[in-house]
């Protein structure tokens, strides 16, 4: 019996409202966030993920109160990233209603960190957000051809994406939230070749992550190899539904929550 396909709409927070743009540029704005989240849960999400999208490049920490309102309004799991650098973070989070924690920036200057939040917490506790990007011509070459970034994709890290997700799953990350760099907010489709090169790579489930624009993108993401597909710009915009993801995934022949 497969695991169903969960269905993540995705919260880009900036200064307490929601946010989108194109490859983390240009941000405009979508709305209220505990909002936002009442309709998701509402509307047959599997989960959400809240992501607070200028944390680490401003040196804030995450929006707590925000994720506790948000979190008083959903009765789905509630993944919260952005800024978490320490596990003291991660217990705080957990305590105002986050049921996963997203780690990208902290982790790659730290990787411990990984280790250190997996065995205090568990490893259903962790998510690897990995912001991943094709190497760019000025750039030093990485094995795959894909490098990590970090500060919300502003920065190239230098390392090669595969390796550091499996190396991730192997420090403890319960599953990885892959997103392309590339595809993302381009509504061209999801990353298929990065899903397919990270998926040989680990076990852990696979969140893709990065350029959905038609229910006709998410069935091929998860024959990619995803367990789960995450967007935000369709769904905030109204483009389409939730349960549209979800009736486009049946048809493709995937069980769906």
């Amino acid at each position: 019996m497969s695991l169903a396909i969960r269905v993540i709409p995705c919260l880009d927070v900036d200064a307490g409202r929601v946010v989108k743009g194109v490859n983390f540029e240009n941000l405009r704005d979508a709305g209220d966030p505990v909002e936002l989240a009442a309709t998701y849960d509402a509307g047959g999400a599997d989960e959400l993920t809240f992501l607070d999208v200028t944390a680490s490049s401003g040196n804030r920490e995450t929006t707590y109160d925000m994720v506790r309102r948000t979190a008083e309004q959903v009765f789905i799991p509630l993944t919260v990233g952005g800024g978490v650098r320490t596990t003291e973070d991660v217990d705080r989070l957990l305590r105002v209603g986050a049921d996963k924690v997203g780690v990208n920036t902290a982790a790659i200057a730290r990787p411990e960190l990984l280790g250190e939040i997996a065995e205090r917490f568990g490893r259903q506790v962790l998510v690897l957000s990995a912001d991943v990007r094709r190497v760019r011509e000025d750039a030093a070459p990485t094995p795959s051809g894909f490098e990590v970034t970090t500060h919300g994709g502003r920065k190239g890290a230098g390392i090669d994406a595969l390796e550091w997700c499996e190396r991730a799953a192997e420090s403890g990350a319960g599953e990885i939230l892959l997103n392309s760099m590339d595809a993302d907010g381009t509504k061209a489709g999801f990353d298929l070749e990065l899903i397919r090169k990270v998926r040989a790579r680990v076990d852990v489930p696979l969140i893709a992550s990065g350029g959905a624009g038609a229910v006709e993108h998410f069935a091929p993401a998860v024959a990619a190899g995803a367990d789960a597909v995450l967007a935000a710009t369709v769904f905030h915009f109204g483009e389409f539904t939730i349960a549209d993801v979800k009736q486009s995934l049946r048809e493709a022949g995937h069980v769906v929550r």
